[in-house]
């Protein structure tokens, strides 16, 4: 399968994570975060545990209890913290200083270079992502930005590691294991945080369904198969899809108003996935010199 292909399919996990927010503010009920990010996790990985019929052994209990953390449990609850604290164009735009988390952290645990590409692809990402949720009024809570960065260097950290941690398994084997251990570790924070959900209707049940089926399970079996094929810092910016999403279908599904700042965001954005799937050109060999 080509590079084009692995990056197009990497990809689709992103662009589907969009649609996180109009599902979450449309079709469940308010007010439940942690329960939420317990019924995405735990219900998607034990149906995809029953698929796989496989459980980690020896040293990978550990690893898959630590990048559940990473991935999942750590990850969503900091960006519940920072989405209640903070404006919603704030708390994307903090977190989307996790490809540059990315970048520095493959280098230290995986010895990658440091590609000045990708340097400037992940700081003009962040650029678009302000330009197309950013408001000039937008309120700074401490708190909130340190859930924020907190959440991207969690999330940062469970990627490069999924990487360094190259699994003798599946990514659907994977993206199981996982997902049943974020959703673990939700348990007894969202039961003792939050209280009881109230009876779900018909359109609660197919919002979570959308959420653990589609946006965890399959999102994360790409996501994880991108790891493993990628480098990190390639598949990481491809995270600034997400907003991107969001916004599109804010304006096509809610009639949301799209400005100029926000389409040139969009092209921003676009420019910078771009530039960070663009190779290092290698520098040219010095000329030998002529023997007589």
């Amino acid at each position: 399968m080509s590079r084009n292909t692995d990056l197009l399919l990497t990809a689709i996990a992103p662009a589907i994570w969009g649609s996180t927010y109009i599902v979450t503010t449309e079709f469940l009920p308010a007010g439940y975060p942690l329960t939420v990010a317990l019924l995405r996790a735990l219900p998607a990985g034990l149906l995809l545990l029953l698929l796989v019929r496989q459980l980690p052994q020896g040293i990978w209990w550990a690893r898959v209890l630590v990048l559940g953390a990473l991935n999942f449990s750590v990850f969503w609850w900091l960006l519940f913290v920072a989405a209640y604290r903070l404006p919603g164009g704030v708390a994307a735009t903090v977190g989307a200083i996790q490809p540059l988390i990315v970048i520095l952290l493959a280098r230290a645990l995986l010895g990658s270079p440091i590609r000045p590409l990708a340097i400037v692809a992940a700081l003009a990402g962040m650029a678009g992502v302000a330009l197309l949720i950013l408001t000039p009024n937008a309120a700074l809570d401490p708190i909130g930005i340190a859930a924020g960065l907190a959440g991207a260097v969690s999330m940062a950290a469970g990627t490069v590691l999924s990487r360094r941690w190259q699994p003798p398994v599946s990514p659907l084997t994977f993206t199981a294991w996982q997902l049943t251990a974020g959703g673990l570790l939700l348990l007894p924070v969202a039961l003792l945080q939050e209280p009881s959900l109230p009876s779900l209707t018909m359109s609660n049940l197919l919002g979570l369904a959308w959420l653990g089926l589609i946006g965890a399970a399959l999102t994360y079996i790409l996501w994880f198969r991108g790891i493993a094929k990628l480098e990190p810092s390639v598949v990481s910016p491809l995270g600034f899809l997400s907003p991107m999403t969001a916004v599109i279908l804010g304006w096509s599904v809610l009639g949301q108003s799209l400005s100029a700042a926000q389409i040139l965001g969009m092209v921003v954005v676009l420019g910078s996935v771009w530039l960070s799937q663009r190779p290092q050109q290698a520098k040219p060999a010095p000329a030998k010199l002529a023997t007589a």
